[in-house]
């Protein structure tokens, strides 16, 4: 009998870590999360936006908002990482929200 039972906690906790651990790789959308991507149109450009339009932007705080204004211009949104303007964590929160248009020479 307790050999039984010790089967079907162990079967239960796998089953249990199994769930919690496939939910982390499902999309926002999946997860029920609210994340609307806008529409490339409506993103905040990261070479033309004032400070207050990129705070705008979910997740955006002062400081990233200011080092985006400090460290202009920009090629591709990418480069807010690659140039450590942001940190990954920071990029993933606002990259759906962010655009960059090439400024004209």
């Amino acid at each position: 009998m307790w050999v039984l039972r010790g089967i079907l906690v162990v079967a239960l906790g796998c089953a249990l870590a199994h769930g919690l651990a496939g939910s982390a790789h499902q999309s926002p959308a999946a997860r029920g999360d609210s994340h609307t991507i806008p529409a490339p149109e409506e993103r905040v450009d990261i070479n033309a936006a004032t400070l207050d339009q990129l705070m705008k932007v979910p997740g955006m705080t002062r400081t990233w908002a200011e080092r985006i204004v400090r460290y202009r211009p920009y090629r591709g949104k990418n480069e807010l990482v690659d140039r450590g303007i942001v940190t990954s964590q920071v990029y993933d929160r606002i990259k759906d929200y962010i655009i960059a248009h090439r400024t004209k020479p």
